[in-house]
């Protein structure tokens, strides 16, 4: 019945526009142009788009003013966006051929990275632990090469950003726990493995989160990140360092919440930076004992993110 009386109500209004002789197309209109038209009506508002006589005619509003602060139904669907909106180049500036390769090869080694990750859970999976680690190893290394020819051949861009949190994710966030649960059978009960590897998989997660929305440092990283997190247990994996399983469960849950601390790490480009001397104390003793040595060298940089969170307190 009200479809019906609808329908008669327009019958109606064009009887008797064409009778007045003032019809207008809005009568025909469909109902969206008609709502807003009621509306407009309603609020008084084409009398404020029109100017009168006796007013300044500055004072008057424009038409995109007015759409601003008028009603908008619930039952109009939204204006859709066009094409040119939506699409968002992956690399910014000049679509030269040869920053396209650019492009390319960078991205072929953060998928590199993504594949070797992929590797070692498969690897860990049947058993081959030591070889599952060392391409943890070769992870670390395709993750920092991609974002050095990224930074050298002038072809940083978001998604080049995104790419890599996403390749961390799985291979320093998903396949290093699954290398290190698989080192781990046999000599921990199994839930205590699991639970320090879901640690890792869920630390990692918020780090790399966090790293992504977070300001940059050009010093320190704030809390231990995933890269070195993953080479410290990968290479944990293989050498396979002499310490009791309980320990190693103690060390890798300990990673894991020194990943999401707010301690300051210092970064590889300065420790690069430090005198020569004082690297020879480890290459000396990478060759007299390099499990040894690579247990002090974790220590010692696992410390010193407290050491300067104090350091930094204290000065402050």
């Amino acid at each position: 019945m009200r479809r019906s009386s609808t329908f008669a109500r327009q019958v109606l209004l064009v009887r008797v526009g064409r009778r007045d002789g003032d019809l207008h197309p809005t009568d025909l209109a469909p109902t969206e142009h008609r709502y807003a038209d009621r509306q407009r009506r309603r609020y008084g508002l084409d009398r404020l788009s029109r100017p009168t006589l006796g007013v300044d005619p500055t004072l008057s509003l424009d038409r995109a003013d007015i759409d601003a602060v008028m009603p908008v139904s619930p039952a109009m669907p939204p204006m859709a966006q066009t094409d040119e909106a939506r699409s968002i180049p992956l690399l910014p500036g000049e679509r030269t051929m040869a920053r396209r390769m650019k492009f390319g090869l960078v991205n072929a080694c953060t998928l590199a990275s993504l594949m070797l990750g992929m590797l070692a859970i498969f690897l860990a999976m049947q058993g081959e632990v030591r070889v599952a680690a060392l391409c943890l190893i070769a992870c670390v290394g395709f993750d920092g090469l991609d974002g050095a020819l990224a930074r050298r051949l002038g072809v940083a861009s978001p998604f080049g950003a995104q790419m890599d949190s996403l390749a961390d994710m799985c291979s320093f966030g998903l396949a290093a726990p699954v290398v290190v649960y698989a080192s781990l059978a046999g000599s921990v009960s199994t839930a205590a493995a699991a639970v320090a590897c879901a640690l890792v998989a869920a630390c990692a997660a918020i780090r790399l989160a966090r790293f992504n929305v977070s300001p940059k440092d050009g010093r320190f990283f704030c809390g231990v990140p995933t890269t070195m997190a993953a080479a410290v247990l990968a290479v944990t994996v293989a050498i396979g360092l002499p310490v009791p399983g309980a320990v190693l469960v103690a060390g890798v849950a300990l990673l894991a919440f020194a990943m999401v601390s707010s301690f300051p790490y210092a970064k590889l480009a300065r420790l690069v930076k430090l005198p020569p001397w004082l690297w020879l104390a480890p290459v000396i003793g990478a060759l007299v004992d390099i499990r040894l040595t690579f247990a002090l060298i974790v220590v010692g940089y696992l410390v010193s993110g407290p050491v300067l969170w104090l350091r930094q307190r204290r000065t402050a």
